[in-house]
């Protein structure tokens, strides 16, 4: 049974009658908002409150997320965020602390940010931990500002960082923001690092090597002391992408496979929101000869109180304002209590399961690349369907028609056709088995046609995705300026 659709909804401006806007003027002393600053008027829609309601609840229902479904995107990793940690995060405590206040006046605060760095040190067997990214990306961008930071402090100027060809699409990125080449080294036929291609581009000017382990094939770099070797070996820095951390929790960690530097990613890990624009968390951790280098300021703590040092002379300096994002911090660190580390391992575990018992249901019916077993996702292969003219493209709308969120695709681009699904830990078996069953029933389908054209049962079929890239519509204003064009 496919989801039922629902009618295309008028925008709440549309509900209004042409007349039917209030316009609010300023009523705000003038020499309390600077001058170009006060808003003159406002207009909005009068539209009844049963109007309202109704209109913001249908569109509500339109939402698709980790609440209400299963969400496979695989790396990005999308999985149920628990309401206990929402809850301790709503406290008046947590929402009226304000970043400008005297160290003095906000002790339990700094005290937890404290112990959550001093958590992912031990999680993650490193020596020091800054939580003041506001991502992960943003946590990659600050370990290479860290790695440039190091080499130049030794006399170096080392320009080019190496990864694979199994990368996170933000570690390029991250690198050349910083201001390195970056290249791009191969995977073997067993979907691992190809040594001899690392040790042809690793040289004395490299300054990290960057990979995740386990990797975006869900494979875990079994050489992976032997690439810590060879990198430590021309004198550059190992960086753990800490994007698939939650599949190794409590068996094994960055710092005891010879990482240099590591970025969490507390949505994926440790069950906090995914950033999507908001507000986010993407802590740093780094081996003890790179902690002089992490932002400022530090929470240190000083004859049983905490404080704030600013007086860090190889500091990179601050890299976004305050201390990170406060209540996603305070959801990892209670997601991290409640769990404790039997928890963490078996979070690890059922990740795992899941992952590979979803991958033998189906085998057979697709291809799946590498024949390793998998952690915590895997990557799968439409092209038998281009049999059928059918891409994973189709496949992935055909799965709206079924009630799921469709798989991250075309991601890592060494498989062909490529679909890359992370069913989480969180899910049940009983989800899993629906996914699967959907999945076989869409690639045995009788008529091409009917994949080809999906989604059916949405409000919107399929858009054109380069227009709509291109011709953005983010506010009323837009749309009636397009809508007049078109």
């Amino acid at each position: 049974m496919y989801r039922q659709a629902k009618h295309d909804d008028m925008l709440i401006f549309e509900r209004a009658g042409e007349s039917d806007f209030c316009f609010l003027t300023n009523d705000v002393e003038e020499d309390l908002v600077p001058e170009g600053m006060a808003r003159k008027g406002l207009c909005l829609p009068i539209v009844p409150e049963r109007e309202v309601v109704k209109h913001y609840t249908n569109l509500s229902q339109k939402n698709f997320g980790v609440d209400n479904g299963l969400y496979p995107l695989g790396s990005c990793t999308m999985k149920y965020n628990p309401k206990y940690a929402d809850l301790i995060s709503s406290m008046p405590s947590v929402g009226s602390v304000h970043p400008y206040q005297d160290p003095e006046t906000c002790q339990g605060s700094l005290r937890l940010l404290y112990e959550l760095e001093e958590a992912l040190c031990a999680i993650s067997d490193m020596d020091a931990v800054t939580l003041q990214p506001a991502a992960g990306a943003q946590g990659e961008f600050t370990g290479m500002l860290i790695a440039k930071a190091f080499h130049r402090k030794n006399g170096e100027e080392r320009t080019e960082v190496v990864i694979p060809d199994t990368a996170h699409g933000t570690n390029p990125a991250s690198a050349a923001m910083a201001g390195f080449n970056v290249i791009e080294v191969p995977s073997n036929g067993d979907g691992f690092v190809d040594m001899d291609a690392l040790k042809a581009a690793l040289s004395d000017r490299t300054a990290a090597f960057m990979i995740t382990n386990p990797n975006t094939l869900g494979i875990f770099e079994p050489q992976i002391e032997e690439i810590a070797k060879a990198v430590h070996d021309v004198g550059a820095l190992l960086y753990y992408d800490g994007a698939n951390f939650n599949a190794i929790m409590g068996h094994t960690s960055p710092g005891k496979m010879d990482f240099d530097i590591v970025h969490f990613n507390l949505h994926k890990t440790f069950a906090t929101p995914h950033g999507g624009g908001g507000p986010g968390a993407g802590p740093v951790g780094v081996c003890k000869r790179l902690e002089p280098f992490l932002p400022i300021p530090r929470i240190v703590r000083k004859e049983g109180s905490f404080d704030l040092d600013y007086e860090r002379p190889d500091s990179i300096g601050k890299v976004r304002s305050f201390h990170g994002n406060f209540a996603v911090l305070v959801r990892a660190y209670a997601y991290i209590l409640r769990n404790g580390s039997d928890g963490l391992m078996e979070v690890s575990q059922k990740a795992v399961l899941n992952s590979n018992y979803l991958k033998r249901r189906l085998e057979g019916t697709f291809d799946i690349p590498f024949g390793a077993i998998r952690k915590h996702e895997f990557v799968l292969s439409a092209k038998r369907l281009g049999e059928k003219n059918v891409r994973a493209l189709d496949v992935a709308k055909r799965l709206l028609d079924h009630g799921f969120m469709s798989p991250t695709i075309y991601f890592p681009m060494l498989v062909d056709e490529a679909m890359m699904i992370e069913p989480t830990e969180t899910e049940s078996k009983e989800t899993l088995d629906e996914f699967a069953d959907a999945m076989i029933r869409i690639a045995t389908e009788d008529d091409p046609e009917d994949i080809r054209s999906a989604p059916h049962s949405t409000s919107v079929g399929r858009i054109d995705e380069l227009f709509a890239a291109k011709e953005l519509v983010l506010s009323w204003r837009i749309y009636q300026r397009k809508k007049d064009r078109f």
